[in-house]
């Protein structure tokens, strides 16, 4: 029987037979400007309505990241903004959610929460849906959540804000006096307020810019 005979009863092919598939690991890997280009490339079909529909999305949320990056981080000012009124709800679920996994990650869970929720979005964006100015935002929304934590974080020094039961913590549950006691930080509460109000803001900057460039190549990618 000739190699490249058939079998007429299954329909394989000789010659194919005990060939082993290709192994996945020898598949070539994305290099880093391959993932970098992967992370700037538009929409690969948008209508002109909805790019301009962006465009004004995109100056709204700079105009109010100039407000929010604003407020003084040292006196909760954040905690007077329509933002942190949108991010408590998540907060307190978090809190809610890791009740099964004991006291510490009960209490870390607000904070987690808050920014997990954006950022997985985001990766969610990238990786399924191909669509990196939703990305964008949605790292820029991680960025204001960390920037709505960073009051919460300096307070616990020298506890002041009011919380949620309508009490400071120095008469009730703070989480953050709590977290940083746990690692021995508590003594440097400021300076990791400072810190979180520092990084917030370069992100919440890095995101607009990923923004920018999405829909300079989204309008290019329209003229063309």
């Amino acid at each position: 029987m000739p190699a490249s005979a058939q079998c007429p009863a299954c329909g394989i092919y000789f010659f194919k037979w005990g060939q082993s598939p290709a192994r996945r690991d020898k598949m070539p890997k994305p290099d880093k400007d391959g993932l970098l280009q992967s992370l700037l490339m538009p929409r690969p079909k948008m209508d002109t309505p909805t790019f301009y529909g962006r465009c004004i999305t995109f100056i709204l949320l700079a105009w109010w990241s100039w407000t929010l990056i604003g407020y003084d981080y040292r006196d909760g000012g954040m905690f007077d903004s329509f933002m942190h009124n949108i991010l408590l709800p998540i907060h307190e679920a978090g809190h809610v959610f890791l009740i099964p996994f004991g006291k510490f990650m009960t209490i870390l869970g607000g904070s987690l929460l808050q920014l997990l929720l954006p950022f997985g979005i985001a990766v969610a964006f990238v990786v399924k849906y191909r669509d990196n100015f939703a990305a964008a935002i949605c790292l820029w929304w991680t960025g204001v959540s960390l920037l709505d934590l960073a009051p919460y974080i300096y307070d616990s020094l020298h506890p002041q804000l009011t919380m949620l039961g309508g009490h400071t913590g120095e008469n009730g549950p703070h989480d953050w006096i709590y977290l940083l006691e746990v690692f021995g930080q508590l003594h440097r509460a400021q300076q990791w307020g400072a810190t979180a109000h520092t990084f917030a803001t370069l992100l919440t900057l890095l995101a607009l810019g990923w923004a920018v460039l999405i829909l300079r190549r989204q309008k290019q990618a329209l003229d063309a």
